[in-house]
């Protein structure tokens, strides 16, 4: 994350869900969003959880019926967070009201910039945003993807939005779902192999507690080694592995479960299901 992040004008969050709030968070802890945030949710209770946050505005839809319009009215800035099946009709209630200039950003998968586009004229921008749920503690990484109408200034303020909650990765829309595939989904694979990593430690005796300890914090530290070390993983690897030794014969074991194959199978069944989901179905 860059350490002098740029000032952003009014943002919008319609559908300050999960993602959305992270993000609505981030803002909220950089301090760039001096504008203002607007965020909206469709309950009290929803709404609640983002009160108190600096500079954002957190509005209940059952309380204010009109409140994703007057959002986005008063943004430059304008994020799509509702569901995927919710976006057209969202969208079409919105588009009278968002401000010449503006720029709408998709939160949501497998919706093709040129749904946003037919919706809400070439006037306005459309950039589509794929990031992950470490949005939450600042470390996510966001894809991003340029609609036909979007300039290099206005990638750059929607970088720099997504830059408060993490790293950024700009790509053609042509590869934004196989994007979804590592990073989008990758946090679940990683809390995959954490869930069978405890459980056969418990399978050797260990409690529950002492179980997750050794390893959540084995697999914490040794991100933070390959991330400070600039090392590539297989270097690392060696490094471990001594020869004859134990991990080259756990390695061995797993090596032998062709776990090149086992990735590449399954983030290719996520981005069909990708490419299902932008069908319609």
């Amino acid at each position: 994350m860059p350490s002098e992040l740029l000032a952003l004008p009014p943002v919008a969050i319609l559908g300050a869900g999960s993602m959305g709030g992270a993000i609505a968070q981030g803002l909220a802890r950089s301090g760039v969003a001096t504008a203002g945030v607007t965020v909206t949710n469709r309950t009290q209770e929803k709404a609640a959880m983002l009160w108190g946050l600096e500079n954002v505005t957190s509005i209940a839809l059952e309380d204010r019926a009109h409140g994703n319009t007057e959002a986005a009215a008063s943004a430059d800035i304008v994020l799509i967070g509702v569901k995927p099946a919710m976006v057209s009709d969202l969208l079409r209630e919105i588009a009278p009201h968002v401000r010449p200039g503006a720029v709408v950003v998709s939160l949501a998968a497998g919706v093709p910039i040129a749904t946003f586009e037919s919706i809400l004229g070439a006037e306005i921008a459309v950039v589509r945003s794929m990031p992950n749920t470490p949005a939450v503690v600042g470390e996510a990484v966001t894809g991003l993807s340029a609609g036909t109408g979007a300039s290099a200034g206005d990638l750059s303020l929607v970088r720099a939005l997504f830059e408060t909650v993490g790293t950024v990765i700009e790509v053609p829309e042509s590869q934004i779902d196989a994007l979804s595939t590592i990073s989008g989904s990758g946090p679940a694979y990683f809390f995959l192999l954490v869930e069978e990593f405890t459980k056969a430690a418990t399978g050797k005796g260990f409690t529950e507690a002492e179980a997750r300890l050794m390893t959540e914090q084995t697999f914490i530290g040794a991100a933070a080694l390959l991330h400070a070390s600039g090392e590539e993983p297989a270097e690392l690897r060696r490094r471990v592995t001594s020869p004859k030794g134990t991990t080259e014969r756990a390695i061995g074991v797993l090596q032998e479960a062709r776990l090149d194959e086992v990735f590449a199978k399954a983030t290719d069944a996520a981005l069909a299901r990708a490419r299902e989901l932008a069908a319609g179905s």
